[in-house]
């Protein structure tokens, strides 16, 4: 009791400076993209406000993108879910007051717009519905006309989406798809829910192919792109399931190639839930893709991807991919995060709050891959 009375009164005490810093700060300095040259949008960024919080993690501006260079990124912007109903969902999982707050939303599409991606996975949206009724107010401006969001699998009802610029001329996703073996009777030292249930995917990998014209990036002819968005089982003791999910999606990607013949330049991104040394990640670095982030240096923070101080957002690239990434341009975009003695749970939301993640992005020069489309 006494600890927890402490904690509140230094969270109290945080507050309460950090308003007062905040009270006397000009705007953030975040800001989209302009476009002197484009038509009079139809949708106008959220008003900058100041942060309660500074970012503690990642950098506080995108780098500029080189000519000929395509900008793609993965964001697990937390619970985007609109205020309808969804009659599937109920008692545990009922959604009707998952509504992502207004603030919080502005502040995700702020860093969206900081990115200025041209291919962009999310994580942790709703539906399709949702992400338009997001896009629709304060996005519709930034050229993202070919949008998939698709049911998943997760009991929340949360799926992948992908934003591109670019024709995206293949999706898929692999529901429930049997990963071999059985959930154990133990969750760390508690009942499993699922044990003795076949282990699957617990939310399919996205698949989509992007098709980028040759005037997008100086070549004569389409450069397609082949993306799996994935957002892998959370919780400390799921490491298993994580491990199952990679072997899975190797295995997804060994019936592509003996279908097609070649997977073409691909990257694997989103919300592993699990650093780079974990198994799970190194099922899929032996599979031959490559985490463009694994050999940066500099502060770790500068590399953190969530709030809790780890890097488990990430980009991995086959060969052809990484061939065509550029040097230097791999990003994790700081937005306001809480101080590092503050709990989520003491502090659920604040002033200029986005999310728990942080945007990661990377540029790539198609003209440096040797893999074109047919």
């Amino acid at each position: 009791m006494i600890q927890t009375h402490t904690r509140r009164l230094a969270l109290g005490v945080l507050l309460a400076a950090a308003s007062l810093a905040a009270a006397c700060q000009p705007a953030a300095t975040i800001s989209p993209p302009v476009d002197t040259n484009a038509d009079e949008p139809t949708s106008a960024p959220a008003p900058a406000v100041e942060p309660l919080f500074p970012a503690r993690f990642g950098v506080t501006e995108a780098p500029s993108k080189a000519t000929g260079s395509i900008r793609v990124a993965t964001y697990n912007v937390e619970n985007l879910f609109d205020d309808v109903d969804d009659p599937d969902l109920s008692g545990r999982q009922e959604d009707i007051d998952d509504r992502k707050p207004d603030g919080q939303l502005d502040a995700v599409a702020l860093a969206i717009r900081a990115l200025d991606a041209d291919v962009i996975c999310l994580e942790e949206v709703e539906s399709e519905a949702a992400l338009h009724w997001f896009m629709d107010s304060r996005l519709d401006d930034m050229g993202y006309e070919h949008v998939v969001s698709i049911d998943a699998g997760d009991e929340r009802g949360i799926e992948q989406a992908v934003l591109s610029r670019f024709p995206i001329v293949e999706v898929k996703n692999w529901i429930k798809r049997p990963l071999g073996g059985i959930h154990p009777d133990k969750y760390g030292n508690n009942e499993n829910w699922h044990a003795g249930e076949p282990i699957v995917f617990h939310r399919s990998p996205l698949m989509v192919v992007v098709e980028i014209p040759g005037d997008a990036w100086g070549g004569d002819e389409a450069w397609r792109l082949r993306v799996f968005a994935v957002h892998m089982k959370s919780g400390r003791y799921s490491d298993y399931w994580r491990d199952k999910e990679s072997e899975g999606l190797v295995a997804v990607m060994d019936e592509i190639r003996q279908a097609e013949g070649d997977l073409g330049p691909t990257l694997i991104l989103g919300d592993f839930n699990a650093t780079s040394d974990a198994p799970s990640m190194q099922t899929l670095v032996s599979a031959g893709f490559h985490d463009l982030f694994a050999d940066n240096a500099g502060p770790k923070a500068r590399w953190t991807s969530h709030e809790s101080g780890r890097r488990i957002d990430t980009i991995l690239a086959n060969a052809t991919a990484a061939a065509a990434s550029i040097a230097e341009s791999e990003t994790i975009l700081g937005t306001p995060a809480r101080p590092a003695e503050v709990s989520w749970r003491d502090l659920s939301t604040f002033q200029g709050y986005a999310a728990d993640h942080y945007p990661v992005m990377v540029d790539l020069a198609p003209s440096k891959s040797l893999t074109r489309a047919p």
